[in-house]
């Protein structure tokens, strides 16, 4: 009998479409990825709870998800997609782990400082949990790998410390510590300049966008606000336009050739623009129509997401037996 393969765990809050910023952080690495292990791709509906009022909201963007992770080219002939509530095993296990873990390493935690902002007497409870959530999703497979974006790497820190505090504690190795891996680009700036692209700030090109909004997005975008006539020499360096262009362009002697001369004030950004969306939608192109297949095509995402989850499910409940009985917790069994 062949070795078990090594395992991943990731995924994603069902609170929209994915956009550019998710492939090159994430996307292309699960893909590659899926060929060497056995992956677990988690749609995380517990950790939305900053939608809590739009439900209908959280509801479809479960199916915009799997539909984006099948149009990029995940496959779950080989893959596992999976529903986060719909394996309760998750909720029990972040309820264990929530013991060794203190209030204030919660709000140590970089992410979670920054969404929380000024403003954490109205934060739902729920909020502070999530990191202690994602710790668990990551642990519930025994996940060696967590493909992420570099955002979340605090999270991969702090589930490594609690999987090393559980195997001390209860002195098993239930639990192998994970490492994290950043993608290509750790982290994508907007198209307005901005250092993230998110929905929330309305700066993402998504996958699904059709070749005339990413060209419009595109020849919106923030480039190099001290050059003021494209004959002025210009920065290439933290320029949005060219940050997309090493990221998306495969014709690196067309960038490089952008990159010389708008250097020196020899091409102006409305070229740089329009070689950019054509890049864009090139590479778009066969996402959108994979996405369009699976779009006229829904009971294939249906059943992608439930057998992916039937099997992360009953992978779970082995892990939880392991966890209740180091934990001497199966008091009547």
């Amino acid at each position: 009998m062949s070795p078990e393969r090594r395992r991943i765990l990731t995924g994603v809050r069902p609170t929209g479409a994915l956009h550019l910023g998710h492939y090159v952080g994430a996307l292309e690495n699960w893909v590659r990825l899926q060929e060497e292990y056995e992956c677990f791709f988690l749609i995380a509906d517990y950790q939305v709870s900053d939608h809590a009022d739009e439900f209908d909201l959280v509801r479809e963007a479960v199916f915009e998800v799997a539909r984006d992770w099948l149009a990029v080219g995940l496959d779950p002939e080989r893959s596992h997609f999976c529903i986060e509530s719909l394996i309760p095993e998750h909720a029990e296990l972040t309820t264990w782990l929530s013991w060794w873990i203190p209030l204030a390493r919660l709000q140590r935690n970089p992410t979670l400082k920054a969404e929380m902002g000024e403003d954490s007497a109205s934060m739902p409870v729920a909020f502070f949990n999530y990191p202690v959530m994602q710790a668990a999703n990551i642990l519930m497979p025994k996940a060696h790998l967590v493909p992420v974006g570099e955002d979340q790497l605090p999270h991969i820190e702090m589930t490594r410390e609690i999987a090393r505090r559980f195997n001390r504690l209860f002195d098993r190795e239930v639990f192998p510590i994970p490492e994290g891996m950043v993608g290509r680009v750790p982290r994508l700036v907007g198209v307005d300049g901005n250092a993230k692209m998110s929905k929330s700030l309305g700066n993402a090109i998504y996958l699904k966008d059709d070749a005339e909004t990413v060209t419009q997005k595109v020849r919106g975008m923030f480039t190099d606000p001290t050059r003021l006539r494209a004959t002025d020499p210009g920065h290439v360096e933290g320029n949005p336009v060219f940050m997309y262009h090493d990221a998306f362009n495969p014709n690196v002697d067309e960038v490089n050739d952008l990159k010389e001369r708008y250097r020196a004030g020899k091409v102006g950004d409305v070229e740089v623009k329009a070689k950019l969306h054509a890049a864009l939608n090139q590479f778009l192109d066969p996402i959108r129509g994979r996405r369009a297949h699976y779009e006229a095509h829904p009971k294939l995402v249906r059943e992608a997401l439930a057998e992916g989850t039937a099997r992360a499910k009953r992978v779970a409940e082995r892990t939880m037996t392991e966890v209740r009985d180091a934990m001497r917790v199966d008091y009547l069994g």
